[in-house]
């Protein structure tokens, strides 16, 4: 029990930070995936243009989502810096799916909901893996100063 608790304790923010990051991932992925079949079956504007359509507004809300409660708690280093590196980041991210998805229907013929689905989904996790550690190194920085274990409800540090 003892090695448990200092394994909890050892790995407790990267495991909160994790909920964090895959609770905003979540629900940016139902935004993209909606969108994206939105965009695809019913407005017709074909697979890859669907998928830069539903990525940048999934990615706005990944954005606002991630900078103001995933990882609050690092530095901020400038919104239009933040912002312009993790739109970049993304844009790398989506050459995943636009690889497997013009893979899927342009390579392999198929043109069926289900596989560009499938196709989606692949591209989604192979590009969530690479946002996660690209976030980390040069978008959210680590603070150079120690953090509060509690922030502060008005922003400012409370003396203890």
């Amino acid at each position: 029990m003892d090695f448990a608790r200092r394994l909890y304790q050892r790995f407790s923010s990267l495991v909160h930070e994790l909920a964090k990051f895959g609770s905003i991932g979540a629900v940016a992925f139902v935004i993209d995936l909606s969108l994206l079949n939105l965009c695809n079956s019913v407005l017709d504007l074909g697979p890859l243009t669907s998928k830069v359509v539903a990525t940048t507004i999934s990615t706005t809300f990944a954005y606002l989502g991630n900078r103001f409660w995933t990882f609050r708690h690092r530095e901020q280093s400038g919104l239009g810096r933040e912002y312009f590196l993790f739109f970049l980041l993304n844009g790398i991210a989506l050459l995943f799916g636009m690889l497997t998805i013009g893979f899927t229907t342009y390579t392999l013929g198929l043109h069926d909901t289900l596989s560009f689905n499938i196709a989606n989904i692949v591209g989604v996790g192979l590009g969530t893996l690479f946002r996660y550690w690209s976030y980390k190194k040069w978008v959210f920085l680590e603070a150079t100063e120690p953090i509060p274990v509690e922030l502060p409800e008005d922003g400012v540090k409370q003396e203890r």
